[in-house]
């Protein structure tokens, strides 16, 4: 017999097939222009101040946040409408949104992290972002994320004052 039909084991695996660096600059890009150009929708995101900000030393809590100045972030907003529920104070109303980040956008182009607890300002009301996920993996590559996205809930009056 020859050794001719034997397998090797490489010593590195292949490149990922359609998903190099250069595809996945060319999805940033097309993303990038589709979101800002052709859709424009816009929100102020208010980051809390890391800082600034007066965090309990046990908990990691802060009663008074403090924020930094607002940025204009392009994004992708699902207004899921309005609930309203009868409590013994009375009636409540809760709006809620979804925003898609592009993540690529906002990290390496922005510097900007979004994190639970932060506010956005969508329209003339303000949104407490109160849960975050990643779910869309591009080219299915799990490394490689496409999107954060934020569910916020309406801030309450008095809650969050931008001045």
């Amino acid at each position: 017999m020859s050794d001719d039909n034997k397998w090797e084991q490489p010593d590195a695996p292949p490149a990922p097939l359609f998903a190099g660096a250069k595809e996945r600059d060319l999805v940033k890009q097309v993303n990038d222009e589709l979101i800002e150009r052709v859709i424009g929708q816009t929100v102020l995101y208010y980051p809390i101040s890391q800082t600034k900000t007066n965090y309990h030393p046990i908990y990691g809590e802060a009663i008074n946040k403090n924020f930094l100045p607002p940025i204009r972030v392009y994004a992708l907003v699902e207004l899921e409408g309005s609930e309203t529920s009868s409590t013994s104070f009375g009636i409540d109303k809760k709006k809620s949104i979804v925003v898609h980040f592009h993540k690529r956008r906002l990290v390496e182009d922005q510097d900007l992290y979004v994190r639970e607890g932060d506010f956005i300002l969508y329209g003339k009301d303000y949104f407490e972002i109160v849960k975050l996920g990643s779910p869309k993996e591009l080219f299915g590559q799990t490394q490689h994320k496409m999107e954060i996205v934020a569910q916020c809930t309406m801030a309450r009056e008095g809650l969050f004052d931008a001045s």
